[in-house]
């Protein structure tokens, strides 16, 4: 008898021949869609559809609206534009989404669905893909796995987080459209996945940094509740900033610099006349304050904020009472990543910025960042975190490292921790390899390059762990690595997956469990 490969591979060349020759085309409620095939990746894949209307002119600062019909078949072999950014990059035409995943016929089972949110600390960011497409490593490390990934666009900056009472008032506008513009997402998927061979039913999303902190809001979102928009939750290095209420100072302060840099304070209706203002001069006041409490009181100022019906309460409160919209989670965290973000004068004696690496100036940050603690609760933070300590994988001695294990904590790893530890099956990993700054770690996943294969230890580790979690919704149940590597611990273990140069192993989370259960603590005079 021949040898399997002498007829099997010449068959699957001629499917994929095939495929390549009739592109695939999925009919929905609001039109028909022709996607393409890539045959070097084995990929079906569909790079722009559109979500929702544009949210532009009467649609700027609303929730997102149905999306328009379609006549004809729309090709989505095209890019799309990013939303409104910073600069001049963007166009408020943006609501859309990719979607790619192994090829898929009508009879055959419908797969698991993974939804991702990009970061870019709620500022910047887009979610248009070339092929091979951003995360196609993960997918790619095993074909054990066999999912349907969408990767979908959301409004940022001003366009996505204007808060303020005057915006929840208006019958037009919305608060936190950012975060409503995923649920959309996750909405569309609900009524149109099938189409493309997804499981309506085993949906999981995922997101790193802000994309991260995205999938941290969409678990905790009473919006969310009882819906059964998805299952499962993997948040990478998740930024959650501090989360105040949408009619707060701070929320009112932001919303009026926003009013008068436009020209609009004292219009009769400030939110009318916002809606008519060029779309450059948001971008140019929403760019002037993006930073402006850099190394103050946060990081960025635009974010996710509370309001009373989408993110009632915050993520401390909602880990206290238990309540996420995900039965099991994938969190991880980065070693040094908190340095990212703060003052970058910390690191030596002549500083910069009007930080340097002194005692003094670590306590002037320390007490801008916490503007709420007092001298007992600002002590304890110091006892924590001494001048020099040991926690987990990292030894310190530094006012640099010590500033960044502090922002680490508090706005990475805790919220990543917390929401592990919170849903009822969950699993930690810490990424460590030199320099783990935040996203060292998506060499290994987010697209291909040569380090994946000279370091397959690592990459398979890792990304298949995240393959294996989307598939299955446990990290270990697809495990490519033989039975001499670990496989990732229960958080109810105590223990957490650290992801070393030399391999991975198992580490205990004593200490992060108990600078976490301080932040929580005192959680009411820092609104996370």
């Amino acid at each position: 008898m021949a040898p399997l490969s002498t007829w099997l591979l010449p068959l699957i060349s001629l499917i994929q021949t095939s495929i390549a020759a009739t592109p695939p085309t999925v009919h929905l409620n609001y039109g028909t869609f022709a996607g393409a095939y890539s045959q070097p990746y084995n990929l079906t894949y569909f790079r722009k559809i559109p979500f929702a209307a544009p949210p532009s002119g009467r649609n700027r600062f609303r929730a997102p609206q149905p999306p328009l019909q379609i006549n004809g078949t729309y090709d989505t072999d095209a890019p799309f534009d990013m939303c409104p950014q910073r600069t001049v990059n963007g166009s408020e035409d943006c609501l859309y989404l990719g979607v790619y995943s192994r090829p898929w016929t009508a009879s055959q089972p419908l797969r698991p669905v993974l939804l991702t949110f990009y970061g870019g600390g709620f500022i910047q960011g887009s979610a248009t893909f070339t092929i091979p497409p951003s995360g196609f490593p993960v997918l790619n490390a095993s074909l054990a796995n066999d999912y349907v990934v969408v990767y979908s666009n959301y409004r940022t900056n001003v366009f996505g987080f204007l808060p303020g009472e005057k915006v929840a008032k208006h019958p037009e506008a919305d608060l936190n459209n950012g975060l409503l513009d995923q649920r959309a997402a996750l909405e569309w998927i609900r009524e149109n996945i099938g189409g493309f061979g997804g499981d309506k039913g085993d949906v999981t999303i995922w997101g790193q940094s802000a994309g991260g902190g995205s999938v941290v809001a969409q678990t905790i979102a009473e919006g969310n509740r009882g819906r059964g928009l998805f299952k499962k939750a993997m948040a990478s290095s998740p930024f959650w900033p501090k989360t105040y209420r949408y009619d707060s100072e701070e929320a009112e302060r932001l919303y009026e610099l926003v009013v008068k840099g436009v020209g609009c304070d004292g219009k009769e209706d400030e939110i009318a006349c916002l809606k008519g203002v060029d779309v450059q001069k948001l971008r140019d006041v929403s760019l002037g304050i993006s930073t402006s409490q850099q190394y103050t009181t946060s990081t960025f100022t635009w974010g996710p904020f509370i309001d009373d019906s989408f993110l009632t309460e915050g993520l401390a409160s909602v880990v206290k009472s238990g309540r996420l919209n995900a039965g099991a989670v994938l969190s991880s965290y980065n070693l040094h990543e908190g340095e990212n973000f703060i003052p970058p004068g910390f690191a030596n004696a002549a500083g910069s910025g009007g930080f340097n690496s002194s005692v003094a100036s670590f306590d002037r940050w320390l007490e801008g960042f916490l503007p709420q603690f007092g001298k007992g609760e600002l002590n304890r933070v110091k006892e924590l975190y001494p001048e020099s300590g040991v926690a987990e994988e990292i030894k310190w001695n530094t006012t640099y490292e010590r500033a960044g294990l502090i922002y680490r904590d508090l706005i990475l790893a805790c919220p990543a921790y917390w929401l592990a530890n919170t849903a009822r099956k969950g699993w930690l990993m810490e990424y460590t390899i030199d320099p783990a700054k935040h996203a060292s770690d998506t060499v290994y996943w987010n697209t291909i390059n040569p380090i994946q294969k000279s370091d397959p230890l690592i990459y398979e580790s890792l990304a298949g762990a995240m393959g294996s979690f989307a598939q299955t919704g446990d990290p270990n149940a697809h495990k490519i690595t033989n039975e001499t590597v670990v496989g990732v611990p229960s958080l109810k273990k105590k223990e957490q997956f650290v992801v070393r140069k030399s391999g991975p192993a198992r580490g205990n989370i004593r200490l992060l469990e108990r600078r976490c259960d301080f932040w929580l603590r005192v959680a009411d005079k820092v609104p996370i």
